[in-house]
């Protein structure tokens, strides 16, 4: 295990002070199973946290009532929590008490499964595993601590924690533990929305976010989560999808970018489907999902907490999602489309609909109108600049001092005129023919209206 010098260094310095310290949680979970290196690194002491500020420069006291605190240490950040043991756990959540411990083995008990229960001595590698995780990770099980249902109640989050592991290393859940899940599922009631929404990331943006889904189907837990995913269950669609609307949606970020707005995008895009749902001719048909799956993606995702910029940018992203390109979109089709979606979203748009057309047969698929509308999108890009109004020649001020145009809601008007004319013929850009344009626009088309 090639544990880094500097972490050496850190837990050298506790030993030379007569501690121990060892290195928990999902670094050693890396280490041992030959994962890619770890990005954060816990620790584990028998300091006591005034003792571990006292040996550090500078500490942050960020749990420091659970028993945690935070060293930065020669550039990294480092979560440090004394051994400990954990009272009952009344709300589900947080321990009512806990008392500072002397043991790792005491410590690694309270923890949630055998693949997080391990440590390693940094400055010997010895690891301690009691709870046979190594052996767990080379059968790729997640398995709970002890009683499964007593892991769960003491932190129903830890019913999503399950699965989130599930999907990010692609193991199976063992048989009990699944069983515990079923059981405490509901606790998930209990937890804050934060908790959950981090979650929800993490397997979003995991290679497999579907293994978690299916999981969450099977025992209950996302009727907790997300229960309007439910509603697509059974939901058959056109021939060209092999999978229900479910199935379909929860395969689509097996296939976007590790973006989390792509993800989000990929998992929300068809929500509204099935209270769109009608048949016509024997056919399925799902008119106007994408502006309903774009009104519910916003009330889910604010519920769920997530940034405003996130939200906007994630119902952008679904209401645009069902373009129909054909080769016979002229330039100014183009410039339009580009104007609707916003230069600044359309390689999003275009992850999404790769994510979405692959999840239509769960195979990566390349498709050549497609390929055709990229090139044709960044040949315009390269050429114009057009796309709003913000990018025309002329403004409000020069129309309304040079064309006499008053500053109302005339002049939106006049501007949104002058845009779609330029995204028709780029070279009418220019201030001398916008100005002689909106001039013969307003006489023939507004005031002659309003007299």
């Amino acid at each position: 295990m090639k544990i880094p010098i500097k972490i050496k260094y850190f837990c050298k310095i506790l030993k030379d002070a007569g501690f121990q310290c060892y290195l928990v949680g999902g670094a050693v979970r890396n280490y041992v199973g030959g994962m890619s290196p770890p990005s954060d690194y816990d620790f584990a002491t028998d300091a006591l946290p005034e003792q571990v500020i006292s040996l550090f420069k500078n500490v942050i006291p960020t749990g420091i009532d659970h028993g945690t605190v935070t060293v930065h240490f020669e550039g990294m950040k480092f979560e440090v929590t004394t051994f400990r043991i954990d009272g009952k756990y009344t709300d589900s959540r947080h321990p009512d008490s806990i008392k500072y411990s002397t043991s790792i083995y005491a410590d690694l008990e309270r923890r949630d499964f055998t693949i997080n229960a391990m440590a390693i001595d940094p400055l010997t590698d010895e690891l301690i595993d009691p709870q046979n995780g190594q052996q767990d990770l080379r059968d790729k099980i997640i398995r709970a601590i002890g009683v499964p249902e007593e892991r769960f109640a003491e932190d129903g989050l830890r019913v999503l924690r399950a699965c989130r592991f599930a999907s990010q290393l692609q193991f199976t859940i063992e048989e009990k533990t699944f069983k515990g899940i079923i059981q405490e599922a509901e606790r998930l009631k209990l937890i804050a929305v934060e908790r959950i929404r981090d979650e929800i990331k993490h397997i979003l943006l995991s290679d497999k976010p579907s293994i978690a889904f299916y999981i969450m189907k099977e025992t209950g837990v996302l009727k907790y989560i997300i229960p309007e995913l439910l509603e697509g269950v059974g939901i058959k669609q056109k021939i060209m999808h092999k999978f229900d609307v479910f199935e379909h949606s929860v395969i689509a970020p097996d296939f976007a970018e590790k973006n989390i707005a792509i993800k989000l995008a990929a998992l929300l895009h068809d929500i509204g489907k099935p209270r769109c749902f009608d048949l016509k001719n024997g056919e399925p048909t799902f008119y106007n999902h994408d502006a309903l799956s774009a009104k519910m993606a916003e009330t889910i995702l604010t519920d769920l907490k997530f940034p405003k910029q996130t939200i906007k940018q994630v119902t952008h992203l679904i209401k645009f999602h069902m373009f129909n390109y054909t080769r016979d979109w002229t330039d100014g089709a183009i410039r339009r489309f580009i104007a609707k979606v916003g230069p600044e979203n359309i390689q999003d748009l275009l992850k999404l609909r790769h994510a979405d057309k692959s999840a239509m047969k769960g195979e990566t698929r390349q498709c050549q109108t497609d390929i055709s509308l990229v090139s044709r999108i960044n040949d315009i890009l390269q050429r114009e600049s057009a796309f709003s109004i913000k990018n025309l020649d002329v403004d409000g001020n020069i129309l309304s001092s040079k064309a006499g145009i008053p500053k109302s809601h005339q002049m939106g008007l006049v501007l949104q005129f002058l845009l779609d004319s330029v995204l028709e013929d780029p070279a009418l850009n220019n201030e001398d023919k916008l100005i002689e344009m909106a001039k013969s626009f307003y006489e023939s088309r507004i005031k002659c209206i309003e007299v």
